[in-house]
């Protein structure tokens, strides 16, 4: 169906304009008086138009998903209806994106759909985990703790991702630094130096021999290396989406990666016990909660081990047996799920493992970024040690023989 570019007044009177999907423009009015709104004008968007493209795959941020489900929490606790929080968060919401779909899903509920079923028709934006909540919260007739565990787990996803950009953005910067100094010196630098150290006279040390060996091979095979690294990068990006026993086998290795992996590795650990507790907390049984913690996982060797424990808690075996048999979970989130099995208090023990363990994701993530730093900056400073060593060597031994 063609998209339509419209504008619009709400019962207060208050304009609202927003991109709808209709058959046509009567269509078009009669979706949007479904929604209570008054149609003023609309118009046709072509599908070349390139803002059209960007509006329809804009991104919802997470900060806004926050403050909907704030927003529809706040309501609920104040008893205004479902009907009536979708056309107050509509009116209110900041992102033209999330205010499109809140119109749609309005619409749907008005229909009779469900307000997870209504969600799920946009999987961009509303992931399974908020389907699973929202669900087990019309299920049991307590929408105030779903929206609060949506909530809770929004924030802890922010965080999460705050903590994954302060991992990479710093290292990323500092290999590019390392990487560019390293070509212009390289590239540029070294080669105009060159020339005058062959014009010494001097047999050159071999130190200088190895910098202008270095320095021809970059000259010549700059283009060579960089197509390579691309090469390189374009096998393994297409390797991962065209074979899964190659996406098992790298994200396996990632997972071994020295320090790297070890932070992933708590960062799974984390989402993991995060999800299943969110999910374990709002009511819903052990299996729904593995599916949900599978489908948020990232890594291929973790999603096939919550599939092997899925596999066996069907079968009988206590989920702490599970996890054990896995071989992917470390001792301690075995020992507290059993003692939460133990005790009946599996809730409260999640919780304990989640908190344990971004607390530890944000050590790991400390202690990675002091050790890349120091690394990259000795890297960066032999660097400049060989060239110094390399071209000033001879000068000064030049300077020598011409005293005596």
């Amino acid at each position: 169906m063609p998209k339509y570019k419209y504008r619009a007044v709400n019962a207060k009177g208050h304009p609202v304009r927003g991109v709808v999907e209709a058959a046509n423009e009567s269509d078009l009015g009669t979706r949007l008086e479904e929604g209570g709104l008054a149609l003023i004008d609309c118009k046709e968007m072509s599908v070349k138009v390139g803002r059209l493209s960007l509006l329809h795959f804009q991104k919802v941020k997470i900060r806004d998903l926050i403050q909907m489900f704030v927003h529809l929490e706040q309501l609920q606790k104040s008893g205004v209806p479902l009907m009536e929080s979708l056309i107050d968060l509509r009116d209110t919401a900041e992102s033209s994106r999330l205010r499109d779909i809140i119109t749609d899903v309005y619409r749907e509920v008005a229909e009779g759909t469900s307000f997870s079923q209504a969600l799920s028709k946009h999987p961009r934006v509303f992931e399974p985990i908020f389907l699973s909540l929202i669900s087990a919260g019309e299920e049991t007739g307590n929408m105030i703790d779903s929206f609060t565990q949506v909530i809770k787990h929004l924030k802890w996803t922010d965080a999460m991702r705050s903590k994954i950009k302060k991992a990479t953005r710093y290292p990323k910067i500092l290999v590019v630094v390392v990487a560019g100094v390293i070509y212009m010196m390289m590239g540029y630098v070294v080669p105009q130096v060159i020339g005058f150290l062959k014009d010494i006279g001097h047999e050159l040390p071999m130190v200088t021999l190895a910098l202008i060996a270095t320095s021809d091979f970059f000259s010549a095979y700059a283009i060579y290396i960089a197509a390579f690294l691309a090469a390189v990068y374009a096998f393994f990006v297409t390797g991962r989406l065209v074979s899964k026993p190659f996406l098992y086998w790298t994200d396996y290795a990632i997972l071994n990666i020295p320090v790297i992996g070890m932070v992933l590795r708590k960062i799974s650990l984390s989402q993991f016990s995060q999800t299943f507790g969110v999910l374990f907390t709002s009511g819903l049984d052990i299996l729904k909660c593995l599916d949900a913690a599978k489908l948020t996982a990232t890594n291929v060797v973790v999603i096939n081990s919550l599939t092997r424990v899925k596999e066996q808690v069907q079968e009988g075996v206590a989920l702490s047996a599970a996890l054990q048999e896995s071989g992917e979970f470390p001792s301690l989130v075995i020992r507290m799920v059993r003692i939460g099995e133990e005790s009946g208090n599996l809730t409260g023990v999640l919780a304990q493992v989640s908190e344990f363990y971004d607390r530890d994701v944000n050590e790991a993530i400390d202690a990675m970024i002091e050790m890349i730093e120091p690394t990259l900056t000795v890297i960066l400073g032999g660097m400049i040690l060989w060239i110094a060593a390399a071209v000033f060597g001879p000068i000064y031994d030049s300077l020598g023989s011409m005293g005596k």
